[in-house]
């Protein structure tokens, strides 16, 4: 790893234990071990298997945005979606964004950067949802948290004007293919061809934004993601008999994933159970059951996709190398000529 990424990723670690450290500070551990013991195994259980639910939403939103560019059955693409999750939560740098654009073109001849587009349409479109979701939950709650403000006041407009920008080039693709030109036209040689057919791939990426089929159903199928992740957070409410309402739990959801915008380590360790438990000790809930919460909801929906992600991954014919060497993959990837086979 080079030396800024080994950099970067000591930074990540710094700013997560440096959350831990918020949120743990004044906790006695044992008070976790007693929010533990009364823990409903029935709703941990209803927790498990909506959030399997909420992910298979994901592929299914992620296919919208393939099939614009070519089709792909579904059952392969939730198993690149968990394969995804895997690599973002346990190698920095969004590495499973990486390694499920390039198992795209490896197995279903989709070019890596045109799959890379539809992943970062996916960003944006949970960006998205997730401020209206919030904004809307805000007026059906009483919480009032400067740490929930905060965020929202860098994400609402960040993601909103990023979402435009990306409507108005997929909309108006001559000023995208406009770009590419004048950019070909400046750098010499190879990376002006390049640079032309990245730009071509990223447009024909954002195909699924042009259709009208595919945009209606791609934003229906992000609200249900992130609807089904809200009944995941409230399940685990219930089985911490803590008393929620969905609202409360939706700002809850925003709130811990919107948090991913800080750059903290791999799985946003301490950044999910700072915010998720800010708005849960805001809302009333005492500060040992809303950390216990956090943690207990961060692992149950961590491990079981990491397990998932790499039986997936191990099934593909690769490895935990593929994993760490993602960034490689990126860059040959992207280079390779558009004729050029895409089969390992």
């Amino acid at each position: 790893m080079p030396t800024r990424q080994r950099i970067a990723v000591l930074i990540g670690l710094l700013i997560s234990a440096f959350f831990l450290w918020i949120a743990f500070r004044n906790l006695n551990p044992l008070s976790i071990v007693d929010e533990l013991r009364n823990i409903n195994l029935l709703w941990t259980l209803v927790t498990l298997v909506v959030f399997f639910g909420s992910v298979y939403a994901i592929a299914w939103r992620w296919q919208f945005l393939v099939n614009a560019i070519k089709p792909v059955p579904f059952a392969p693409l939730n198993g690149l979606v968990w394969v995804g999750y895997m690599g973002n939560n346990v190698y920095p740098f969004r590495t499973g964004e990486a390694l499920r654009a390039y198992l795209l073109q490896r197995n279903h001849d989709v070019p890596f950067v045109k799959g890379m587009t539809t992943i970062v349409v996916e960003r944006l479109l949970d960006g998205l949802v997730l401020v209206t979701l919030m904004l809307g939950s805000l007026l059906l709650t009483d919480i009032v948290s400067d740490d929930v403000r905060r965020l929202l006041q860098v994400a609402a407009p960040l993601f909103a004007l990023m979402t435009v920008a990306f409507f108005v080039l997929a909309t108006v693709p001559r000023i995208l293919r406009r770009l590419g030109r004048i950019v070909s036209a400046i750098l010499p040689g190879k990376l002006g061809e390049i640079a032309g057919r990245i730009t071509a791939d990223i447009s024909e990426g954002l195909g699924g934004l042009r259709s009208p089929w595919q945009l209606a159903g791609t934003v229906f199928a992000s609200y249900l993601t992130w609807l089904l992740q809200g009944l995941t957070y409230w399940a685990m409410a219930f089985a911490f008999n803590i008393e929620a309402t969905l609202p409360l739990m939706l700002l809850v959801v925003g709130a811990a994933n919107l948090a991913g915008l800080i750059p903290a380590s791999p799985g946003q360790i301490g950044v999910f159970e700072f915010f998720a438990s800010a708005v849960l000790i805001a809302s009333g809930v005492n500060e040992a059951l809303a950390l216990t919460y956090a943690l207990t909801l961060h692992v149950l929906v961590w491990l079981p996709m990491v397990i998932a992600g790499f039986i997936v991954l191990v099934r593909q014919g690769l490895g935990w190398r593929a994993v760490t060497q993602a960034h490689q993959i990126d860059v040959q990837t992207a280079e390779a000529p558009a004729d050029a086979p895409s089969h390992t």
